[in-house]
């Protein structure tokens, strides 16, 4: 089968790969697409994936074509989305319900062949199946909605939150999306990029703009969320936290990327300060909220590519270009 492949720090190519074939619980998926993200490019960079080469694509959905001896839940034909964590059951933190924190925490695409191929292979516990009404290659916004879900899990927010995003690429506006929903009482968007912040004004947020000092609000918001891993932006959100409100960091950042805090601000103003990694106990919810129309897959995708142009595609997410990109086999 055909396959994108991450082959060494900084190359990544196209090349021909065996067909792949299911253990007792596992699945063989025909990927109907896969969307790229940030954290692709931390595997381009020699980060994140414990080696290379790689299959890369953690963020697919597709059908179907072959079940393992034991798989029961499951029959060719389906159409599924898939949730790209592995976890192992066993270590501290997945016996005290954080799996996401795993020791040992693996994901398709990550650290095992993904989807960024013509097939691909999936523990059947990792499947959810869809409605008739969701279209399967719109279907891989579900993983990077199930990361937003995971985020507001985190942050607990409450009715009448002011809500303040920085970056409004897919994670920022999926966090838009969810912040309207979940009783935010104003929601503003902060991006550089003019093209993206028209997106942010046409889903609806209160204010649109290239930094916080446009915006009159001196007291600060509630929520505060990073969805850029920029330093730059970082180091602004922190100062733009009110008075017992919260910090999110929800965007992946370089290991190396720093940001300085103040310490008795913190306490004096009991400001909150949190990270939200990756999925946990959320890829069920987003599939429901998916099928129940919480993204417009028309607005949030923005380039459809063939799986030959994965290099490119990847560069052109690097660049900034579009919203999610997704490549189809």
């Amino acid at each position: 089968m055909k396959a994108a492949l991450v082959e060494s720090v900084g190359k990544v190519g196209l090349t021909t790969v065996p067909d792949p074939a299911p253990g007792p619980r596992q699945v063989v998926v025909r990927v109907a697409a896969c969307g790229l993200c940030g954290t692709d490019l931390h595997i381009r960079q020699g980060e994140f994936a414990p080696s290379l080469p790689l299959v890369p694509g953690h963020e697919f959905a597709g059908e179907v074509v072959g079940v393992g001896s034991e798989v029961t839940e499951l029959s060719t034909g389906d159409r599924v989305a898939v949730d790209p964590s592995l976890f192992c059951y066993e270590c501290r933190y997945c016996r005290t319900g954080h799996n996401n924190l795993c020791e040992r925490w693996a994901a398709i695409g990550v650290t095992t062949a993904g989807g960024a191929a013509e097939y691909a292979v999936a523990p059947v516990a990792n499947c959810v199946k869809l409605p008739e009404h969701v279209r399967t290659q719109d279907a891989a916004l579900i993983e990077p909605l199930s990361c937003a879900v995971r985020g507001y899990d985190v942050l607990k927010s409450q009715l009448g939150a002011h809500v303040l995003i920085y970056g409004s690429g897919t994670m920022g506006l999926m966090m838009l999306e969810l912040a309207k929903r979940t009783g935010a009482a104003a929601v503003d968007v902060l991006d550089l990029n003019e093209e993206r912040l028209a997106t942010a004004r046409r889903l609806g947020c209160s204010s649109a703009a290239a930094t916080a000092d446009e915006l009159d609000r001196p007291q600060g918001w509630d929520l505060v969320v990073d969805a850029t891993g920029n330093a730059a932006a970082i180091q602004d959100g922190l100062g733009r936290v009110a008075k017992a409100g919260t910090f999110l960091q929800f965007g992946v950042s370089d290991y190396a990327t720093t940001a300085t805090i103040e310490p008795y601000k913190i306490y004096n103003q009991e400001i909150t300060i949190t990270g939200s990694m990756a999925v946990l106990h959320s890829y069920e919810r987003a599939a429901e909220l998916f099928a129940g129309g919480v993204l417009d897959p028309e607005i949030f995708i923005s380039d459809r590519l063939p799986l030959d142009e994965y290099p490119d595609a990847l560069d052109r997410f690097a660049a900034g270009k579009g919203r999610k990109i997704v490549v189809v086999p």
